[in-house]
């Protein structure tokens, strides 16, 4: 019997963000293609009993959920310094940098194989961005994983490249992309969920975790080009870098005008994406950029910063912004969507072209991919 061992680390962190959620999808698609005499097992950190729950409720089919004697920040430090547990071992798939990677011999023992998957560059090309702790924790992975992985997945071909310049991995790159997520789907009366979320009548919407990429900062300061009844929507949990939306939107002369959301489960967040006039994915960097292809798939025109992986994934799809000048690039940001608002036969276009490119991709692919791959090695 295989057992390919997939580390759901992210399915228990407490913000999990886009990774997590590319986590959940990807696990379901292998379980969905696992090949006949082949399972799935999850590996996760020591966590509440009620984590442990909610994983086996949302991944089902997983064979078996292990757990580690040590919680996420004590895994993460012993993974780093090369210290893993005999139950870590094995055929692994780590859906992050959070990974077991230790020297093995995959020629003498083919049953043991560790791939990883790098996310983004961030960590080298934008390291501002992020915490001095989170740059030199990934830093760190990264080069255990250039020493041990036998393969390193990433989203795009964006990352892929900028990864070569930082990283000596050869051949060892293979680029798997993500997809809209599965359970994303309009509940049975939209409107009345919008109207019950405080929906406002015309609104530009923007997905993510709120941290200094997202480039937050120069899409609040773009209200101040577009008309004062549009209304700027932010959906997305609390992440680093003290982002306070109240302070960005009075500071730029907009407040009453820009509503911060938090987290929405993924029925309202649906609810939000199809009733958005504009989406705008304005990040300063990004590794694959999820909300351009939700945004896709129900209808919303996109408004995107010229960031490389933004531009591969939309594949033409997408209205592009470049980031440089950044003094100008708010401006640039507001004169975009309100181009887009004001062209109905423009929005219209982008939102046929939209909705094909996000057939483009697919979560079983994905998995068929990963299996392929743990098959080579």
């Amino acid at each position: 019997m295989t057992q390919l061992r997939v580390i759901l680390e992210q399915l228990v962190s407490p913000v999990p963000g886009g990774i997590g959620r590319y986590t959940a999808e990807l696990t379901r698609a292998l379980i969905a293609t696992a090949p006949p005499g082949a399972d799935v097992i999850g590996f996760v950190p020591s966590s509440h009993p009620d984590l442990y729950a909610d994983v086996e409720r949302r991944l089902p089919g997983l064979a078996r959920l292990d757990k580690s004697v040590l919680d996420r920040r004590m895994l993460a430090e012993a993974w780093r310094h090369g210290f893993v547990e005999r139950s870590a071992r094995g055929m692994v798939h780590a859906m992050s940098l959070m990974a077991p990677l230790v020297r093995h011999d995959r020629v003498h023992d083919p049953g043991t194989q560790i791939v990883v998957t790098i996310h983004d560059a961030i960590p080298w090309t934008h390291p501002e961005t992020l915490t001095r702790r989170g740059v030199a924790w990934h830093r760190a992975m990264a080069r255990r994983a250039e020493r041990h992985a036998d393969a390193v997945i990433v989203p795009t071909h964006a990352v892929a490249e900028d990864l070569r310049r930082y990283l000596d991995l050869g051949d060892r790159i293979r680029v798997v992309g993500g997809a809209l997520g599965t359970e994303l789907k309009l509940p049975d009366d939209p409107v009345a969920r919008a109207d019950e979320l405080k929906l406002p009548q015309r609104f530009v919407l923007s997905v993510g975790t709120l941290e200094p990429r997202k480039g937050l900062g120069p899409l609040i300061q773009a209200m101040r080009e577009l008309p004062a009844e549009i209304e700027l929507v932010i959906v997305g949990p609390e992440g680093w870098g003290g982002i306070r939306i109240e302070d960005l939107a009075r500071e730029a002369g907009v407040s009453g005008r820009v509503h911060a959301l938090g987290r929405l489960d993924d029925s309202d967040l649906a609810v939000a994406l199809g009733a958005a006039e504009v989406v705008a994915v304005p990040s300063l960097a990004e590794g694959f950029g999820l909300p351009l292809l939700e945004a896709f798939a129900f209808g919303a025109p996109v408004v995107h910063s010229d960031a490389a992986a933004l531009v591969e994934v939309a594949g033409g799809a997408g209205y592009i912004v470049a980031r440089e000048d950044a003094a100008g690039y708010p401006r640039r940001l507001g004169e975009a969507i309100g181009e887009v608002l004001a062209d109905a036969s423009l929005a219209e276009r982008l939102r046929v072209l939209g909705a094909d490119r996000a057939h483009a991709f697919s979560w079983r692919d994905s998995a068929e991919k990963v299996w392929q791959l743990h098959a080579d090695l």
